[in-house]
Parts: C-alpha cells; sequence; structure tokens
C-alpha cells in the first residue's frame, strides 16, 4: 500500500510518498547503530536538554502540526491539538525523571561483596506504531528510548506519513544526532528484514492483532525482545449504585472521542438492570446530538472515519451483527457529507454467538449490554479474548474499585474518563498484548539490567559467596 495522505473530510489525495530502499534502511541501522555504541557508556544529559526542546517545539508548533494530523486522518482540531500537548507532556516527563529511573539499583545479599544492577541501553529499536494517533504513539515509544540512549527506526502507517515524516524533522530539529529517530517508509517484508538485522535489538509494535502476529513472530524467530499493544473490546461497567446523570456525561464520550478509533475506547457498555433503559436513552440522546463536519471547524464534534476502507469494514460489521440477530436501538443511517463519516451507532441484545460479541469495532459504534448484579457485569467483561482497559462506575469508589480488581485487564479506571498520562503504565493481556509503555515500566522495556557483584577478594570459606558448580 502505497504511502500517502487523503483527506478523509474531502477524500483529496494531498501527497504521496515514495518508498525507502535498501540503502535508505541501511543508513537507518548503521548510523543508529553507530550512535548507540556512543551513547552506552556516556552521560545522558545532553539528550535530557534535547528532549525538553522536543517539547517545546511541540508546543511552538501545536497547530501546524494538529492540521497536519487532521489532513492525514481526519480527527478534530482540538482533539489534534490535545495530541500534540500529550507529546510534549510525555518528552519532558521522561527528560525531568528518565536519569533517576536509570538510576543503579542496590541490592541485598548474601554473596559475597556488593550487589547492584546497572540500567544499560541494549541498541536500536525498531517500531511499527499506527495511525490513530500519529504523534503519540510515536513519542511514547522514542522518548523513553532516547533517554535510555536507544536509537529508534520507525514504520509509520502508512496513510499518516506526513505526521511520520514532521515528528522527525522536529527532532533534527532539537539537535538530536542524526540516527537518534529516522522514519522509513516501509513495506511490511522490508520491516521483517529490519527485524531479523542483529543491529535492532527490540521490537515496539501497536496495531492489529494480526500485525502483531506477524511482527511478534518474525521477533520472536529471531530472539528480540518486543512489547505489543493491540486491539481492545474495553467494557464500561455501570453498577447500580451509579448517578446517571454523571455517567451519560463522560459514556458517550469514550465512544467518540477520535471518532471512536481508540484501542482503549469504551466498546461494550454493561450496564445494572434497574439503570439500562435510562442508560440506553441518554446514550442515544447524546449521540443524536453530535454534529459532523469540517474537522478544523470548532464546532464540528464528530469527526469523519480515517479512510475509506475503515468505514466500509465498520459497515460489514454493523451488517453482519443486525443480520446474527443484534437490535439496531439508534443509528446506522447515512451521513450526507462527502467524507468517510459513520453515524453512531448503539447496538443491543447481542448473543455470545453473535460476531458482534467478540470482535472489535473500530469506529463510532457502542454495544449495550444488561446485566443483574455484580459478578455477571465482571463475567461478561471478562467474556473477551481482549484485556487492555476498562471503566467502572460506582456511587462507591470503593465498590467500583473491588470490581475493577476482578477485571482481566490492563488498566481500569474507576468513576472517571479513560487517560493516557507518561506517569501512567499503558498496555494489556491476552490477546490485546504484551509489556508496558510509559512510566518506570514502560523506560525499562529495552533496558539490560546488567548484575554486577563486587568483591574486595574471593571468600572461598562461604558457600553462598564462593565458587559454585552450577
Amino acid at each position: 500500500m502505497a504511502y500517502q495522505t487523503i483527506s478523509p473530510y474531502t477524500n483529496e489525495t494531498i501527497k504521496t510518498y515514495d518508498f525507502s530502499d535498501q540503502a535508505d534502511i541501511e543508513k537507518a541501522l548503521s548510523t543508529g547503530h553507530e550512535l548507540y555504541k556512543k551513547w552506552r557508556n556516556g552521560p545522558l544529559d545532553q539528550r535530557i536538554d534535547i528532549l525538553h526542546k522536543i517539547a517545546s517545539l511541540f508546543r511552538e508548533r501545536e497547530d501546524e502540526l494538529a492540521t497536519i494530523a487532521v489532513k492525514d486522518m481526519g480527527k478534530l482540531f482540538k482533539e489534534a491539538k490535545g495530541e500534540v500537548e500529550l507529546c510534549a507532556l510525555i518528552a519532558d516527563y521522561f527528560a525531568d525523571h528518565g536519569a533517576e529511573m536509570l538510576r543503579p539499583t542496590t541490592l541485598k545479599t548474601i554473596a559475597t561483596g556488593e550487589a547492584e544492577v546497572l540500567k544499560h541501553s541494549t541498541g536500536v529499536i525498531f517500531a511499527v506504531e499506527p495511525w490513530n494517533f500519529p504523534y503519540y504513539q510515536i513519542m511514547r515509544v522514542f522518548a523513553p528510548n532516547f533517554i535510555v540512549g536507544n536509537p529508534m527506526v520507525l514504520k509509520g502507517p502508512s496513510n499518516t506519513p506526513g505526521s511520520s515524516d514532521v515528528f522527525g524533522k522536529i527532532v533534527l530539529e532539537a539537535g538530536a544526532a542524526e540516527g537518534s529517530f529516522t522514519n522509513l517508509f516501509l513495506n511490511y517484508d522490508q520491516a521483517s528484514a529490519i527485524v531479523a538485522d542483529p543491529r535492532v535489538q527490540g521490537v515496539a509494535l501497536t496495531g492489529s492483532e494480526r500485525g502483531g502476529r506477524a511482527i511478534a513472530k518474525a521477533a520472536g524467530e529471531n530472539l528480540k525482545k518486543n512489547t505489543m499493544e493491540l486491539g481492545g473490546t474495553d467494557a464500561f461497567i455501570v453498577l447500580d449504585d451509579t448517578d446517571i446523570d454523571q455517567v451519560a456525561d463522560i459514556a458517550w464520550r469514550t465512544r467518540l472521542y477520535n471518532a471512536g478509533q481508540v484501542c482503549t475506547s469504551s466498546k461494550r457498555f454493561i450496564v445494572a438492570d434497574n439503570l439500562y433503559d435510562e442508560f440506553l436513552t441518554r446514550l442515544k440522546d447524546k449521540f443524536a446530538a453530535v454534529k459532523a463536519g469540517d474537522p478544523m471547524d470548532a464546532s464540528t464534534t464528530l469527526a469523519p472515519m480515517n479512510s475509506k476502507r475503515a468505514k466500509e469494514k465498520l459497515q460489514q460489521q454493523v451488517d453482519e451483527a443486525i443480520k446474527a440477530g443484534a437490535t439496531l436501538y439508534y443509528g446506522n443511517e447515512p451521513i450526507d457529507l462527502p467524507g468517510q463519516f459513520f453515524q453512531p451507532t448503539i447496538l443491543t441484545d447481542i448473543s455470545k454467538g453473535n460476531p458482534a460479541y467478540s470482535t472489535e469495532m473500530f469506529g463510532p459504534v457502542a454495544s449495550v449490554y444488561k446485566v443483574h448484579s455484580d459478578q455477571e457485569a465482571i463475567d461478561l467483561a471478562n467474556d473477551s479474548h481482549y484485556g487492555l482497559g476498562g471503566i467502572v462506575f460506582s456511587g462507591d469508589p470503593d465498590r467500583g474499585a473491588k470490581v475493577a480488581s476482578q477485571i482481566e485487564t490492563g488498566m481500569v479506571f474507576v468513576n472517571n474518563f479513560m487517560s493516557s498520562l507518561p506517569e501512567l503504565p499503558f498496555g494489556g493481556v491476552k490477546a490485546s498484548g504484551y509489556g508496558r509503555e510509559m512510566s518506570q515500566l514502560g523506560i525499562m522495556a529495552f533496558v539490560n539490567e546488567e548484575l554486577i557483584v563486587k568483591a574486595q577478594k574471593p571468600d572461598l570459606s562461604n558457600p553462598a559467596g564462593g565458587l559454585v558448580a552450577l
């Protein structure tokens, strides 16, 4: 698939980019590897300053960057500006806290001598990232690895090349050494070859389950450490003591933000029976009130989907769900605009045999279920092969937290909109992937935790501190 920006609002092809060739790939890997060797035993002070400069440039050029993202994938301009600011927050966070996170850890041991764990860089990291947050997805891998001293090579998405391209230009403008970050326009055969290259020591992917399997297979065959953030069918649980006014104002936002194209969007609304009818009515009213239009217009509240292909796939999923017995409670009508708009839609009465029960719908479609107890809500939430995020609402936060702790997922927010912040670990379990990004956990994803035990002289009288044959 060609790398090109096609506006989801006007359907205009704005720019097409040439594929990277073998010379581009070799330059990226060789330059990155040489830079890693320079960085691995040196101070990180200069990288701290550069990362702060990158944050400043993101803020200074917020409108420009947001506009590029809107043209690339169609999100609302105000949402794109929020994404740019989040990138700046991530860069500043790892610049401020990275050195502390990477300090040696002293261990208590019965071995003779002093034991500590050092945190070293490992080498070039290859990142395969998606289109739905074309800056944030890159920054949450780049910023921690830049501080660690791992250069990064990116295979960005084919439909948001403008965002990937400008990200690389900002890194260089901030004063980063060549090879710190290299954006390449790759096909999947080229990507597999990069995974296999011995200069690459780690692979980070955010994307579909199918893409994750392919890259994880290549990484496993070449014994490369990897992290995977894949899809999700996140549950939004409404317990029977919830304030319906509070939950109604948040529920629709969790589904329609970024036109519903978020891995951690609430996709399955699991509602206590006493609130079910009122919840549906409120959700329908909120969905019906959105305004589709130019994503650059501040009055627009529903953005187009990212591409014609994505819209057609979602339409097929909705049609299959209804054919299999789901009730169309609201929506699924065409929007009379030229862009790739999809009317917010609500489905109910989804049986376990319905494909909508287990398939992720990556767009503005909500599935709503009625339950009669907390345990039934938990069981339904866990009856998914995904486990990325989730939300629980309750009038009693402790009760909500108790339910949250029983959900098989990587992240749950109680009485709150799900958010992504640099100090919070991000990632899932089951088919939603493994490993964590951001926070203390994320910065350690591709670090060599090297044990050093230092003794003044051998103590052969101490079995634990002497020569032990294993």
